[in-house]
């Protein structure tokens, strides 16, 4: 499948795998599920951001006082969004993570918006998911399934989180798993373009 590998089997492939996010697949082979590689956890004030040529995750701004990450929050690895960083996730779960949490989530949906970057407007997708686990199967199979009002609180998040670093975020609506899928594919074909 494009933008998958092999998953690190010894010690030496795992520490690679800590270095190289590419090296994780972008899917489970049992399940299909996604994988997502958590950056900043839910109700954090710091976002972090992984360091492809340190191999670690850096602290990459300090959110205003008031101000928190609403969900977990990273990205799938062997994907490449427009604004050429790994494709971004929102996890709606109940509890945080932490900074480097491997998950396999189902994917609900996708916000599609775009964003002003160095002059220009680009879309900038966020795809919501939710985690599964071998003994955890969430109730949440779309977008429409979560609370009205947990949308507009996670759309809204967006909006004022660019707003306070300089870059205007303007949302297109909310979409179904259908589309959350078609942006993962074309991102996984822009990540195997790149390489």
């Amino acid at each position: 499948m494009a933008g998958s590998v092999s998953i690190p089997t010894t010690w030496r492939e795992a520490e690679r795998a800590m270095i190289d996010f590419n090296l994780i697949k972008t899917r489970d082979p049992e399940t299909g599920c996604v994988n997502v590689v958590v950056d900043t956890p839910k109700g954090s004030r710091n976002k972090f951001k992984f360091d492809e040529h340190m191999g670690f995750f850096r602290l990459s701004r300090i959110l205003p006082v008031g101000m928190a990450f609403p969900f977990d929050f990273g990205s799938v690895p062997g994907t490449r969004a427009e604004d050429g960083d790994p494709l971004d996730v929102l996890v709606v779960t109940d509890v945080p993570s932490f900074c480097g949490c491997l998950m396999t989530v189902r994917l609900l949906g996708v916000l599609r918006a775009q964003q002003h970057q160095a002059g220009d407007m680009i879309r900038n997708d966020r795809l919501i998911a939710a985690p599964v686990t071998s003994v955890n199967d969430p109730q949440a199979r779309d977008i429409h399934d979560l609370p009205p009002q947990t949308l507009v609180e996670i759309s809204s998040f967006f909006v004022n989180y660019n707003r306070v670093h300089g870059r205007e975020f303007v949302p297109d609506g909310w979409h179904g798993r259908d589309a959350a899928e078609v942006v993962l594919e074309s991102a996984i074909q822009n990540f195997t373009d790149s390489r």
